[in-house]
């Protein structure tokens, strides 16, 4: 499968995992539904707060992201270099719009990109990073975030993110329902039984969905990487980035959490091993990315 191939299979494969973050969202509003009376009411509800929910904070979550993460925008004046970089990529992807440039102050090796669009994107860096990689391998970083940005990752990334948080409010209103409402005392089994079911699911959807959040996270970086090898015709110096970055004693950047963490270039928390923490990974081994760009 060439790299056009695996951009179609992801861009289906996204919609297809948009539509079950839906149906998620549309199971737990029916079962809100019936512990309010009308499970219609809960599922017009519900699905009237995603759409909103979604508007906002899929336009404003760029500007909240730079906000968490302290990016701050910098000049060409301050770092040319990152600039020259960043408008050479963007000619080379063919995007019409070049991404604004941010920094964070923060000695981790790492970078990510941001918006929701290729027209209303950014690019940042850690000051780390540019003190640490040479030309070729920033070139590399920026390579990959700027595949991320020219095959709407950013956009599905976005989304992910802003549905994973729906589930999670949706789930959290309903298991409170279900723990202070009102209780009958003369239930039956079948309402014991959907009492039983409606608690497993309030706990379970978030789970659900943050798996389904970083499945879709960790196929894109593969693909980021192998796109962004293409754009600077240079697979080792993107392979020489992510060795120093793994390399890294304190890839902790400061302001990151678990909700900005699939942005990054290569997690941006200090590294845990086994099969749970692997399991809730945002991204995948970087030995093993390494290890394919440099077969490349």
């Amino acid at each position: 499968m060439n790299i056009h191939d695996q951009i179609r299979s992801n861009q289906r494969r996204s919609i297809l995992l948009v539509i079950i973050f839906f149906c998620l969202i549309g199971v737990l509003s029916a079962f809100l539904g019936i512990f309010l009376g009308n499970i219609i009411f809960g599922l017009v509800i519900g699905m009237i707060f995603a759409v909103i929910y979604t508007i906002i904070v899929f336009n404003s979550g760029g500007n909240m992201i730079l906000t968490m993460t302290g990016a701050k925008p910098v000049t060409k004046q301050e770092f040319p270099h990152l600039y020259h970089t960043v408008e050479g990529l963007t000619l080379a992807a063919g995007l019409k719009n070049i991404p604004k440039c941010y920094v964070i102050e923060d000695s981790a090796l790492n970078a990510f990109a941001t918006g929701k669009n290729s027209e209303n994107s950014c690019i940042v860096v850690t000051t780390g990073l540019m003190k640490v990689l040479n030309r070729q391998e920033l070139e590399g970083v920026i390579a990959h975030e700027m595949s991320h940005i020219k095959n709407q990752d950013i956009k599905v990334m976005m989304l992910a993110a802003v549905l994973v948080g729906i589930t999670v409010l949706i789930s959290d209103f309903l298991l409170r329902s279900l723990i202070f409402g009102k209780r009958d005392d003369e239930a039956g089994n079948a309402k014991i039984v959907l009492i039983i079911v409606g608690v497993l699911l309030a706990i379970l959807a978030p789970l659900i969905a943050e798996l389904i959040k970083l499945g879709i996270s960790r196929k894109r970086e593969f693909l980021a990487d192998a796109d962004g090898a293409k754009l600077t015709r240079y697979p080792r110096g993107l392979a020489d980035a992510l060795r120093k970055i793994s390399q890294d004693p304190d890839p902790l950047v400061d302001n990151a959490n678990k909700a900005t963490a699939h942005l990054f270039i290569s997690t941006p928390f200090r590294n845990t091993k086994g099969w749970f923490t692997g399991l809730f990974s945002t991204h995948p081994d970087i030995k093993i990315r390494i290890q394919i760009l440099e077969e490349m």
